[in-house]
């Protein structure tokens, strides 16, 4: 077999075909042959430690007892000086697994709008719910994470018996289980993490085209340098939080 062949054959294997290549192959003289065999082992363990952090994701969901359902709940935006709050509540099926389902701070722009559409496609309900900036500063970022959590809850559909909670209890369901870091551990908060963040990311990049200057398309409302000196020359927009502002500018 010629060497382009058999590296496209190496390539294309996984598994024993993959082990049965290496151990007749590894030895070759040619040089290109063993480097694609280098290439192979190293994407073999990727593959591995991949599958391996899919069944840990997917592990609560493939325990629960058969006809019980879990929502992961995850939110976006507590820390910015501008624009909503928004909380994603996702309620996935254990299969079909989605591959490459992560913490959406793990993942870049084009992935996150990818697994997006999947988890839209495979999911049983997803529910958002959005806290304005004038509503942050009515009742504090507190209370309003926990209205948008219930918000959240009340219109998920079907019914769930287990509340994921990313991070500390919020006290919104009888059956919430928090997880710390819970956007990278548990599959439905991954997923929730994910719409949540291409939701809210989505409408800042609109929100610049009604308040231009900001860079929100950019910033999506975080205190950027950029963003602080925007703010100095043109004062705050409508949609910045009032009361995230004492720091920055005078209120």
């Amino acid at each position: 077999m010629n060497s382009q062949e058999l590296i496209a054959q190496i390539r294309a294997a996984s598994g024993d075909e993959l082990e049965q290549l290496d151990l007749r192959y590894r030895d070759d003289p040619r040089q290109s042959v063993r480097r694609a065999l280098a290439q192979a082992a190293r994407r073999a363990v990727r593959d591995r430690a991949e599958e391996q952090r899919l069944t840990a994701l997917y592990r609560r969901l493939d325990t629960l007892p058969a006809g019980q359902l879990a929502v992961g709940i995850d939110e976006v935006g507590r820390g910015p000086l501008a624009g909503p709050l928004v909380v994603a509540a996702v309620v996935l099926p254990p299969n079909p697994r989605i591959v490459g389902l992560n913490d959406s701070k793990k993942l870049s722009a084009p992935r996150r709008e990818q697994l997006a559409v999947e988890i839209k496609a495979l999911a049983l309900s997803i529910e958002l719910s959005w806290i304005t900036a004038a509503e942050i500063d009515r009742v504090g970022m507190a209370r309003a994470l926990f209205q948008a959590m219930r918000e959240v809850l009340d219109k998920t559909s079907p019914e769930v018996q287990l509340a994921l909670i990313d991070g500390r209890p919020m006290g919104v369901h009888p059956q919430e289980l928090p997880v710390v870091h819970g956007d990278a551990l548990e599959a439905p908060i991954a997923a929730a993490s994910i719409i949540a963040k291409v939701s809210r990311d989505a409408w800042m990049v609109a929100a610049e085209e009604r308040y231009p200057g900001y860079g929100f398309a950019q910033n999506k409302g975080y205190g950027s340098a950029a963003h602080i000196r925007a703010l100095s020359d043109l004062g705050p927009s409508p949609i910045h939080r009032q009361s995230f502002l004492g720091n920055i500018l005078p209120v």
